[in-house]
């Protein structure tokens, strides 16, 4: 497994298991993590082993969000059955997609940012595994997904759900307060097409497992949600697609959130008001 990553400081790095070096060591003409997308979902991503730099460790560096500025922000709603009859809805026959508006993006660490009381009082938060596109596509095949993906990583969205419940065309705007999608620190990138049906996602909240479910037990895999957008309209490198929750749980601040997607990372964070 490789890994793009950003330093708090806007710092773009290549990794390993090992630790970290800086991202132009290994690929010269990347500048940014950007610039590395279509070589992770080529699978060219050069080795770091093979960079004229020393690793740092993980645990020394200050991660920020791995991407400057991401492209269009898909999250897909009701995507575990089981989810979906918690919230008494009926299972959709197609992917249940909203858009985000990248103002919602923080960095791991956060903080999650509550909306005043007056604008909304009941939030929740949601683990997610997310998606990003590595390389320019339309109207892809399932089959051939894994050539435009780069990576994988988690990501904890957030929803005012008492906006919601008012009306259902209220979605955007209780999906886009600023700080609503916590971005994890490193793009997780598979030396192979990775087997993600056997990954579990976790909602954790102060240390409390709220909600957990496999990959598996999607009803819109990962791949067939990128193939079915793709057929919709172009994706383009930096585009991120959070995959849909096994479930979510209402946070308060002084709460600590934290979303687990077993072999790609986890990131936590806060909640203030």
């Amino acid at each position: 497994m490789k890994y793009l990553a950003r330093t708090a400081d806007g710092r773009p790095l290549l990794g390993d298991d090992e630790g970290f070096v800086p991202l132009s060591a290994a690929v010269p003409d990347a500048e940014t993590v950007r610039d590395a997308l279509p070589r992770a979902a080529s699978g060219t991503l050069p080795d770091v082993d093979d960079a004229p730099a020393d690793r740092v460790d993980r645990a020394h560096v200050r991660f920020g969000p791995p991407l400057s500025r991401f492209g269009k922000l898909w999250g897909i709603g009701l995507n575990y059955a089981e989810h979906a009859g918690d919230l008494d809805e009926q299972r959709p026959d197609e992917p249940a997609s909203f858009l985000k508006p990248n103002t919602a993006v923080t960095g791991p660490g956060g903080p999650i940012r509550l909306p005043p009381t007056d604008q909304s009082d009941h939030v929740t938060a949601e683990a997610e595994l997310a998606v990003v596109i590595g390389r320019e596509c339309r109207t892809v095949d399932e089959a051939s997904v894994d050539d435009v993906i780069a990576g994988y990583f988690p990501v904890i969205d957030m929803t005012a759900e008492d906006i919601l419940q008012r009306n259902p065309r209220f979605l955007t705007r209780a999906k886009s307060f600023d700080s609503f999608l916590v971005v994890g620190p490193t793009i997780a990138v598979p030396d192979d097409p990775p087997a993600l049906e056997e990954v579990t996602v976790r909602t954790i909240v102060n240390e409390t497992v709220a909600a957990e479910n496999e990959v598996r037990n999607m009803l819109f895999p990962p791949r067939e949600i990128v193939s079915f957008h793709a057929d919709v309209m172009t994706l383009r490198p930096g585009d991120l697609f959070s995959t849909g929750t096994p479930g979510a749980e209402p946070i308060e601040p002084g709460d600590r959130v934290r979303a687990t997607v077993e072999t790609i990372g986890a990131v936590d964070a806060p909640v203030v008001r």
